[in-house]
């Protein structure tokens, strides 16, 4: 994240961290030059000196309780937690400025180790009973494209894999050949254990 932001949009500026947790993220964008507001449903968990707004995003209301536009939407490993994706973004695109960029990352259940998982088992890598027990929503990156982010009024500006040269593998040669498969086919999606998606506003 810290790598990626600088290259799409810069502070000063007004900052959401949505699903913002302990606030962590929050910390390090406000010590970047951001006026950071932090969102969650748990008050008890946030521990930043930012402002914090108690907020559940599975409500469809929830860009209300975020007053103004914002110049940078964070979501980092929250989507996939809400019943639905599609709708989240549309929230997103409410409370972003019209330069705006919003950066959501989510598990890439498409990648080359998810894609042998399914094949061998039937099951999404990283959302079976294996994976976290709240992941419920995964995204598919032409799903999101074709319908979720045009319906949101977004567009995907870029596509970053983590990590970005392959795989949280345990055994370097099992990553080392995944990663050079990966290399040689064409789907953009099977490199990296998670997409870090940058959005901004259609026009």
């Amino acid at each position: 994240m810290a790598r990626i932001l600088p290259a799409y949009v810069r502070p000063p500026g007004r900052a959401a961290d949505l699903g913002a947790g302990s606030g962590a993220l929050a910390v390090r964008l406000n010590a970047a030059g951001w006026h950071v507001v932090a969102a969650d449903i748990d008050p008890q968990s946030y521990r930043a000196p930012c402002a914090f707004v108690q907020v559940d995003l599975n409500d469809p209301d929830f860009p209300s309780a975020l007053p103004g536009r914002f110049d940078l939407v964070t979501a980092v490993e929250v989507i996939e937690h809400l019943e639905s994706p599609a709708r989240f973004l549309k929230g997103v695109a409410q409370i972003l400025a019209p330069t705006g960029v919003a950066i959501v990352t989510t598990p890439n259940v498409e990648n080359l180790p998810g894609r042998l998982w399914f094949l061998l088992t039937g099951q999404l890598r990283m959302m079976d009973r294996r994976g976290e027990p709240t992941h419920v929503s995964p995204v598919f990156l032409d799903l999101l494209c074709r319908k979720w982010l045009p319906a949101a009024g977004l567009q995907l500006r870029a596509r970053h894999p983590y990590p970005e040269q392959g795989f949280r593998v345990s055994r370097p040669a099992v990553r080392w050949a995944l990663g050079a498969v990966a290399a040689l086919l064409p789907s953009p999606g099977l490199r990296g254990d998670c997409h870090v998606l940058v959005l901004k506003p259609v026009g």
